[in-house]
């Protein structure tokens, strides 16, 4: 094998070897995350492609309002695997959320969702949210499954996959989600 020859392969396994160490350095970081279904809209719509952060709760606690990607227990009819869910988060750990009367109640307040349209949110809770978990709920009411529900309840923190960052598809749509 030519000197020239032996060269290049080199320079070809280093060109694949920094690929890969890049790709697992971006993948630990970031989650591509495709939205299936309309539980989130209008914020979010079925098929919106997007960048979940996967170190935004490393050393920071989730804050209302946050929208995230969480790990479950619920099974997708269609590939037989565990659901992986888009939901804000509407409580924090220790806070008393109510919901009665189409109104959510945090701490005997009426909380204020402006990215909310003309939405109402039905269901009957009265709870303290657990140590460690959090209180989240899809942003078209009437159609996410959701903490409200006795099979999700209160979403245990260590299920949660990552901060949503960024929609990338739609390309008209592309930019910071909130």
């Amino acid at each position: 094998m030519s000197a020239k020859l032996k060269k290049e392969i080199f320079e070809w396994v280093k060109t694949i070897a920094f690929a890969l160490v890049l790709a697992a350095v971006i993948t630990s970081v970031v989650a591509p995350t495709i939205v299936s279904g309309e539980s989130m809209y209008p914020t979010l719509k079925d098929k919106d492609y997007l960048f979940v952060n996967k170190l935004a709760y490393m050393n920071k606690a989730p804050k209302r309002g946050d929208i995230i990607v969480f790990k479950t227990k619920l099974v997708d009819e269609a590939s037989g695997k565990n659901k992986d869910l888009v939901k804000r988060v509407i409580g924090i750990p220790g806070e008393h959320i109510v919901i009665k009367d189409n109104k959510v109640i945090i701490n005997d307040k009426v909380l204020s969702e402006e990215y909310l349209k003309d939405v109402y949110t039905d269901g009957d809770i009265d709870m303290i949210i657990p140590n460690n978990h959090i209180f989240a709920m899809g942003d078209n009411r009437p159609n996410s499954g959701d903490s409200r529900q006795p099979t999700l309840g209160p979403i245990n923190i260590d299920e949660i996959i990552g901060k949503v960052m960024i929609r990338m598809y739609p390309f008209n749509t592309l930019g910071k989600v909130e």
